[in-house]
């Protein structure tokens, strides 16, 4: 990073953040498997089987409400170890013509999590394949699912400043270490991107977004051949202040400290995606919060079920369910969002609610 921002200057906060994830060789996501108690996150299916689970059923209702298509392609965006599919197909077996006509589509970038997903979906009995990026996979009927995919998408910021939006870029200072910075001149074109609301906003306050293009896609499939659901943490309204953040070892560092050894992130505006999946003609459902999507899909009744058949673990599956759906500072289920994407012919998707 050093040489690089030696040789072309300060570089924007969105390029720093991509290559720090996803660079081929030094990349966060590209050299280690960073989920679970050893990683550096832990993740709603590694909490629980019962997130997947229901996802899956959640899932199975979509095809039906699709028609039931032949064959129907199963898409997921950033699938970490393959826990998600892998409680996701064992879930839907309860309705075998949906296994019987399904095929998994994985879009990863990593070769090491390819691996572990390839270990975790080894004895799965529909066909798998992997893609490097969703415009790799073929058309047809899809659903799509993206759990904590698009928090992980670089986001630009920008820091208001008296004669304008300043980009905010990530440069070198004295001693030669990374520091923030700002581009020295206003850019119009960031002024002209914000919400008129918060436009007016006083100096000093920092606007982040997101490229576009990614949500474009998502939902432009969604709108033509099915149904996309998105499942992450951020806000229903757009705002301003910095989400971006950096976790390693399930505490949070400096983003600039150690790049390529932490996670970095950042919150997820839904009424950013709500707005570019209408505007290219999906169907928008939600978002509403994990801890409602979850009940709505009968998480206390399946929480209860396990229990009952497992009662030397009730107080562990207790706990899972309630990490998933709690409003609370210490819980999921507030902080975490769920909106979907469809065609709009589809009607109203499974547990979310309809656009107001």
């Amino acid at each position: 990073m050093r040489e690089r921002i030696r040789a072309h200057g300060p570089i924007p906060v969105a390029d720093y953040m991509a290559a720090c994830l996803g660079d081929p060789t030094h990349g966060y996501y590209t050299t280690r498997d960073p989920f679970g108690a050893k990683g550096d996150f832990t993740t709603a299916p590694e909490i629980s089987q019962i997130f997947g689970e229901l996802i899956g059923l959640w899932t199975v209702a979509v095809w039906q409400q699709m028609g039931m298509p032949v064959p129907v392609r199963l898409v997921e965006l950033g699938p970490g170890r393959g826990t998600m599919m892998s409680d996701i197909l064992r879930a839907t077996k309860v309705v075998p013509a949906f296994s019987e006509v399904a095929t998994v589509h994985l879009v990863e970038t990593s070769p090491l999590l390819q691996e572990r997903q390839r270990e975790t979906l080894a004895a799965a009995s529909v066909p798998i394949s992997w893609h490097a990026d969703l415009d790799d996979v073929p058309n047809g009927a899809t659903i799509v699912l993206a759990n904590e995919f698009v928090d992980a998408q670089p986001v630009h910021q920008a820091v208001k400043r008296a004669d304008g939006w300043h980009a905010r870029l990530v440069g070198l200072d004295a001693g030669e270490n990374l520091a923030f910075t700002l581009a020295p001149a206003a850019d119009p074109a960031i002024a002209q991107s914000i919400p008129e609301n918060l436009r007016d906003a006083p100096e000093g306050v920092l606007y982040e977004w997101r490229d576009e293009a990614p949500t474009k896609m998502l939902a432009d499939r969604a709108a033509r051949t099915g149904a996309a659901l998105v499942i992450d943490y951020g806000h229903a309204e757009p705002g301003l202040g910095e989400t971006l953040q950096a976790l390693r070892a399930h505490a949070f560092v400096d983003p600039l400290e150690t790049p390529g050894e932490a996670d970095l992130t950042a919150h997820v505006d839904f009424s950013a995606l709500a707005r570019i999946a209408a505007d290219v003609g999906a169907r928008v459902d939600g978002p509403i919060t994990q801890g409602d999507f979850l009940r709505r899909l009968g998480i206390d009744r399946r929480a209860d079920r396990l229990k009952a058949a497992n009662p030397e673990k009730a107080e562990t599956i207790a706990a899972a369910c309630a990490r998933l759906t709690s409003p609370q500072k210490t819980g999921m289920g507030g902080l975490f969002r769920v909106i979907g994407f469809a065609a709009p012919s589809l009607g109203p998707l499974p547990a979310l609610e309809p656009p107001r």
